[in-house]
């Protein structure tokens, strides 16, 4: 008889369950949330500490602009028949964009309005974290001081005062550097869209100070275009004027040799005397004339371009002028405390979530009876929910103390899952093992056999735990010995467990007895068949439930459950790993233990239903059969 691993349930309801429950549904999701609330929550609380830490110690800044206009013309001596417009390309506005943004406009800024020795301007924007903390540590040492809390100013005094800073001295290189960098940094320059207009932003501390400093920045760029024609202008007339000293010269050379050809009254046009090559040696009157008259247009023009240059020189124009003038903001722009708290409630709900999906990925634990399916190839009979708080064991008799309770309600379920569970055998002999001893296993034990006693069958339990036998501890006494020697044969030493409809056999006489060898537990079971009432009355049981060790208490003393109609491992919700649960069954399988599936205790989402079978079957526990 094959009893290695029976097939527990209907190969069709099994495969309709299995595929309902592969997909990800509103409970999964639900169950995760519910599971990681606390972690979620804890996220959410620490980004709006953070947030909140953030808005308190961060001085407002205030944000001014100013805007200009870039208006390229042609100058005025180029200039044919009014005025003329030129189109710029981004290129060239690209490039005067760089230069509002070039340390030659910062430097005229920075001396214009004395910054470079201004504390407030120089004010770094950004604290350090020891001058957020030394600023909590001010506004906590302010509070201490009205509600005069001893605790409270010792923490402020800690994070207020600390130690003394040492004042750095600076050289006027090292002042001015600090200065063009803070300026820089404040400035932002941006082109309006597709037009010529330009932008000119400027962030400080001071509302005032920013305004000032972005209309400073325009005045400074169209001041710098003025410079740089005037400039322009003054080199090309010094250049212009050396030019027209040299055409002057070689104008009036040229004439004075025309007037001397005309004093010698000699109008021929071509001279007898010519050069080796043919050409005429000596220029006529036209040529002498031509050359002049050559001169003395050169020199007009040169002499115009020359008015033209000192008159710019007199009055430049810039190519921009300034269209808006930056004015002090009301409001500051940064920090933004309601969008600063929205922003680090978003980020706390995805970093929490985040963080529980990081958690529940690598959380190998019994969460599911999914889970179970899928890594152990097992089913899950049934989820029991915490019994109470005061007690990690639960209560041995919770299914009479409370019968109407979750806990009794879903210990029905389970009992009803065991005897319809397909096995090659009735479910006579069952038991229970687990990995470890905090799963609940002999409160299990306890409240099933109270439900079976209470629906008429008898019952008989069997304290196998030799190691660790909670039962007998708890129902006979912390020696868990009987008054009387042990006697022979074993069934004598069956006792009514105190206040239990159920017996029991102590772990004691299990161990003297060494009944947890499968010879000897065979032996006893087909003794308990024996009607010798003369010998000792004895009632036939309809059920017996062996409360066998655990895995940790070595895998030599689980052969027992091969004798057995049925086992079922018991694992606690959150705390039993995967692996070791998988190691506990390939125990069992290899040695030849039917198993019936594994019963999650403890547990916090309760989501598995009972399966209905498709074609009812005889329950072996409706008689009152001997073993």
């Amino acid at each position: 008889m094959n009893r290695m691993f029976p097939n527990q349930w209907p190969p069709a309801a099994d495969q309709q369950a299995s595929v309902g429950q592969e997909f990800i549904g509103l409970s999964d999701i639900t169950e995760f949330l519910r599971h990681y609330v606390g972690t979620i929550f804890a996220c959410l609380v620490a980004a709006l500490l953070v947030a909140g830490f953030y808005n308190s110690t961060t001085d407002p800044t205030f944000i001014a602009s100013a805007q200009i206009l870039i208006e390229p013309k042609l100058p005025q001596h180029l200039q044919e028949g009014g005025e003329v417009d030129l189109s710029l390309d981004t290129a060239q506005v690209e490039s005067q964009i760089a230069v509002m943004q070039s340390e030659k406009i910062a430097a005229m800024v920075l001396e214009q309005l004395k910054l470079v020795d201004d504390p407030q301007f120089n004010r770094p924007q950004a604290p350090t974290l020891r001058e957020r903390f030394k600023k909590i540590g001010t506004v906590l040492l302010d509070a201490s001081e009205l509600r005069k809390s001893a605790w409270l100013t010792s923490l402020a005094q800690h994070f207020g005062q600390g130690v003394p800073e040492t004042p750095v001295t600076l050289t006027d290189y090292q002042k001015s550097r600090r200065s063009m960098l803070i300026f820089r940094n404040g400035l932002d320059v941006r082109r309006v869209g597709v037009s010529y207009a330009i932008d000119i932003s400027f962030t400080s501390l001071d509302a005032e100070g920013a305004a000032k400093v972005a209309n400073a920045t325009a005045d400074a760029f169209v001041r710098e275009q003025i410079e740089t024609k005037a400039d322009a202008a003054r080199e090309g007339g010094a250049w212009l004027e050396m030019r027209l000293k040299q055409l002057r010269t070689q104008m009036n050379e040229a004439m004075a040799k025309a007037q001397e050809f005309r004093s010698r009254h000699d109008y021929s046009v071509g001279g007898e005397a010519t050069d080796e090559g043919g050409a005429n040696a000596v220029p006529t009157l036209e040529e002498l004339e031509v050359t002049a008259e050559t001169y003395q247009k050169m020199y007009e023009s040169f002499l115009q371009a020359y008015t033209n240059s000192v008159s710019q020189q007199s009055y430049p124009v810039a190519d921009a002028r300034v269209i808006t003038a930056a004015t002090a903001p009301l409001y500051p722009s940064t920090p933004r405390p309601k969008l600063m708290l929205a922003f680090a409630a978003v980020a706390g709900l995805i970093f929490g979530i985040g963080l529980s999906f990081v958690r529940h990925t690598f959380d190998w634990t019994i969460r599911s009876a999914r889970l179970i399916r899928e890594n152990l190839g097992v089913e899950c009979v049934g989820e029991l929910p915490p019994t109470t708080r005061r007690r990690e064991s639960g209560h041995l008799d919770e299914v009479a103390r409370y019968p109407h309770s979750r806990y009794s309600h879903s210990l029905r379920k389970v009992r009803t899952e065991i005897s319809l569970a397909e096995t090659s055998r009735p479910i006579k002999l069952l038991g229970l093992t687990a990995v470890s001893n905090d799963s609940s296993k002999s409160s299990v034990a306890s409240n099933l056999a109270t439900l079976y006693s209470m629906s008429g069958l008898k019952t008989l339990v069997i304290d196998a735990d030799i190691r660790r036998p909670t039962l007998t501890t708890r129902l006979l006494g912390p020696s868990g010995a009987l008054d009387k020697p042990c006697q022979d044969p074993v069934r004598l030493n069956i006792v009514r467990a105190p206040g239990r409809p159920f017996d029991l056999l102590p772990s004691s006489v299990v161990d003297a007895g060494h009944l947890l060898s499968p010879s000897n537990m065979e032996a006893f079971l087909l003794d308990l068949t024996a009607r010798d009432l003369a010998a000792y009355e004895l009632a036939a049981y309809d059920i017996v439930i062996l409360d066998l060790p655990t895995l940790a208490s070595g895998a030599d003393e689980l052969i027992v459950g091969s004798v057995l109609d049925g086992v079922v491992v018991v694992a606690q919700w959150g705390k039993t790993h995967v692996q070791t649960l998988r190691e506990l069954v390939r125990t069992l399988q290899a040695s030849r233990t039917p198993i019936l599936g594994v019963l999650l205790t403890k547990a916090r989402a309760m989501k598995s239903k009972p399966r209905m079978k498709l074609v009812p079957r005889h329950s072996s526990l409706g008689g009152r059969k001997s073993v």
